[in-house]
């Protein structure tokens, strides 16, 4: 399953920017594109695993809750 990296802003707006077929290239990809678009305030950079495009794009709309608070 490949990795897809996308631009997300706000309401939900999401961008395909790459993919690849291995994470630490897609990680280090993410982290030069968030150290370049540091100042675009309201977007984001987030890397999916996934089966294609389409259920990347779902996971990524998704409202996760939040983790109970406890020890950590």
């Amino acid at each position: 399953m490949p990795y897809y990296v996308f631009k997300v802003s706000p309401f939900a707006r999401l961008e395909k920017l790459a993919e690849f077929a291995a994470f630490p290239a897609a990680s280090n990809h993410a982290k030069a594109l968030r150290a370049a678009h540091a100042s675009e305030e309201g977007q984001r950079i987030r890397v999916m695993f996934a089966d294609n495009q389409q259920e990347a794009e779902d996971l990524l709309c998704q409202i996760r809750e939040a983790r109970p608070a406890g020890d950590d």
